[in-house]
């Protein structure tokens, strides 16, 4: 049921391309949701640092928030993070999808058996979650075999995600269209 302050029920999927404004839009849903003082607000990372460039990109997301946040880094294992941190009294941010998708390629892990786990954990969730991804289907076809599985398992994530969730936001130049609401139904055709 959507209430007054949570316009986008208890879990909302944002999308967007690069540097569209999709994380400030979920971090000001989520300031806004955490309407007061108990509720505590999870800043959970997927991002890792292997060059100087993504440590400044960690530091300037780290400067927006303010001490309200607490910080969760989660690189590899984030359903086990969302259900440490879960709570009725907690909103977390994911941000983003397609950096873990990215961590776990790299590091060989059973992307299914992950996105099972997640979306799984998504779905008996306490709390509220706000997940973050880059949508990379809008682009060309990727010329190697790796870009090319990182596509095709972000693009599935993204249909198992938009299902499971109440509300789907996409973000294009900082303007925001939600596509699917709460208690919306949603089929999903895994193209």
């Amino acid at each position: 049921m959507q209430s007054v302050g949570t316009p986008f029920g208890k879990s909302l999927f944002v999308l967007g391309g690069a540097r569209s404004g999709k994380s400030r839009h979920a971090q000001g849903l989520a300031e806004a949701a955490a309407t007061d003082h108990a509720t505590r607000l999870v800043y959970i990372a997927t991002a890792q640092a292997f060059d100087g460039e993504m440590e400044d990109r960690i530091a300037r997301h780290r400067a927006d928030r303010d001490d309200r946040w607490r910080t969760v880094e989660a690189p590899l294992a984030l359903g086990e993070a969302l259900k440490s941190e879960d709570g009725p009294d907690v909103v977390m941010l994911v941000d983003c999808l397609t950096l873990w998708v990215s961590n776990l390629l790299l590091a060989d892990e059973a992307v299914a058996a992950r996105v099972d786990d997640l979306v799984e954990t998504i779905g008996r969730l306490k709390g509220r979650v706000i997940i973050v991804s880059n949508e990379v289907g809008l682009g060309i076809v990727p010329d190697n075999v790796l870009a090319r599985r990182f596509r095709d398992a972000a693009g599935l994530l993204h249909q198992r995600i938009a299902a499971e969730v109440d509300s789907v936001d996409m973000v294009m130049a900082g303007l925001v269209q939600r596509w699917k609401t709460p208690n919306a139904e949603y089929r999903s055709h895994n193209d």
